[in-house]
């Protein structure tokens, strides 16, 4: 049996963060806070000796993705299908935007895993194309979770899809997706994945062991 370790980091702070701004796929830029947010985070996280790094195209994740590859000497692996949920009409907007042009459409948004923006996408399409690749990484990584290594494979992405590819690993039912509460700035969750050594992804077992964790709070969850 072997345990597979993944944490799935969060970027740290951009602008559109600060100005509670809808991003989904803009490529924005971390602010200086931000990239201290994934200083901090890479110290903590690169003290689990990773296995790799794969992260999102978009900036801010490749940004905090680098931080940490710098602390372990670990060059970053892109893939895009760890991009944010393309969030359609609303890219761009504040939160007060959208809801001024759409009341209630936010709260549907975060109640219901099947609903997308106009011209974008659910979390179910998030998770139908990210799951391929952690599927991808259990079948290419055969030292991943060996008897005498706990070296995570670190993916660092963005909220919406953390939390979309979290609940479907987790074969979480739909109507419970929204369990998963928001993560903060370059936090980050934590899965264990359990079956053998040659079992099918399919037939590996998920459970999450953190959520949300920070630098700050780091020492108290691992």
């Amino acid at each position: 049996m072997r345990v597979r370790r993944l944490v799935m980091l969060r970027h740290g702070q951009t602008q559109s963060n600060a100005d509670s701004r809808m991003q989904g796929q803009l490529d924005t830029e971390l602010t200086d806070l931000g990239r201290a947010q994934a200083v901090a985070a890479a110290e903590v996280l690169a003290k689990r000796q990773p296995l790799l790094i794969v992260s999102s195209d978009l900036r801010r994740a490749y940004d905090t993705a680098v931080a940490l590859g710098e602390r372990t000497g670990l060059r970053v692996q892109v893939d895009t299908r760890l991009r944010e949920t393309h969030l359609g009409d609303w890219q761009g907007l504040t939160h007060q935007q959208v809801d001024a042009g759409a009341p209630g459409a936010r709260l549907a948004w975060r109640d219901d895993a099947t609903w997308a923006p106009h011209g974008g996408e659910s979390r179910i399409d998030v998770a139908d194309r990210s799951l391929p690749l952690v599927a991808e990484l259990l079948a290419g990584e055969p030292d991943w979770g060996d008897e005498y290594s706990d070296r995570p494979v670190v993916l660092v992405a963005h909220g919406g899809l953390i939390a979309a590819l979290t609940a479907a690993l987790l074969r979480l039912p739909v109507d419970s997706w929204p369990v998963l509460g928001g993560m903060g700035n370059a936090s980050w969750a934590q899965l264990s994945g359990h079956g053998p050594a040659d079992a099918d992804p399919d037939d590996i077992r998920w459970r999450l062991d953190v959520w949300n964790a920070s630098a700050q709070v780091a020492n108290d969850v691992l």
